[in-house]
């Protein structure tokens, strides 16, 4: 009978410790999350009226489908400095997600950068310029982005001014904003943050909220 008895004393701490592995996990984003659509929030699809790139794919879809086409490439976390500024060894980091979307739709942002840094300098907190890594570092996107895109606004909870295929700033990091939202409307985030992300979509946006330091889209 005690025997019997202990078995059932453990039973509730082992549901407990499932339960929190789960909410973990989930937290963590090793668990998919359910997906819904702008549709499903009665906010509608934002399509951008310019085509940079005139491949019959607007600016913003554009973003969207070629930050997803590099991700697909399963790059590997690593910083490393190229002399032909974009990686090119199925490595990268945060600006290279960003970097890749934008070059996709016809953007060239390590040349577009530079040449803003080069007309503005006293815009941009440089030492040394170097146009083959000055592109890949967060803050200076932040600081491209701000003289020369929409800037929106960065209240997540804001679901109408959020769209697939923006840019979002955090204080050390960058992602495009995914199409796709969670339950409760706010989307999800396309970003490459360490070395031990499994997925490239996630749905992190809340956590990060108090990180954003920007949310930009191309005009």
């Amino acid at each position: 009978m005690k025997v019997q008895k202990k078995k059932w004393l453990f039973l509730p701490s082992l549901i407990l410790s499932i339960f929190l592995l789960i909410y973990v996990c989930y937290f963590l984003n090793l668990i998919p999350h359910k997906m819904y659509t702008n549709a499903d929030f009665h906010i509608p699809d934002y399509h951008s009226e310019v085509d940079k790139d005139e491949d019959g794919i607007d600016d913003q879809t554009d973003m969207l489908e070629s930050a997803r086409k590099y991700l697909s490439t399963n790059p590997k976390y690593e910083s490393k400095y190229y002399g032909v500024g974009y990686p090119d060894d199925n490595l990268g980091v945060c600006t290279d997600v960003v970097a890749f979307a934008l070059l996709g739709a016809g953007y060239d942002i390590m040349n577009l950068l530079h040449e803003d840094v080069l007309e503005n300098p006293d815009a941009y907190d440089i030492d040394v310029i170097d146009k083959n890594i000055d592109f890949r570092r967060v803050l200076n996107l932040n600081t491209y982005l701000k003289r020369n895109a929409i800037s929106l606004s960065t209240d997540i909870y804001d679901k109408e001014e959020f769209q697939g295929g923006d840019i979002i700033v955090f204080k050390k990091h960058i992602g495009i904003i995914s199409e796709k939202r969670n339950r409760k409307g706010i989307n999800f985030l396309i970003h490459h943050a360490n070395p031990f992300q499994i997925h490239y979509e996630e749905d992190v946006l809340e956590r990060l909220k108090d990180e954003i330091i920007g949310h930009y889209r191309i005009s």
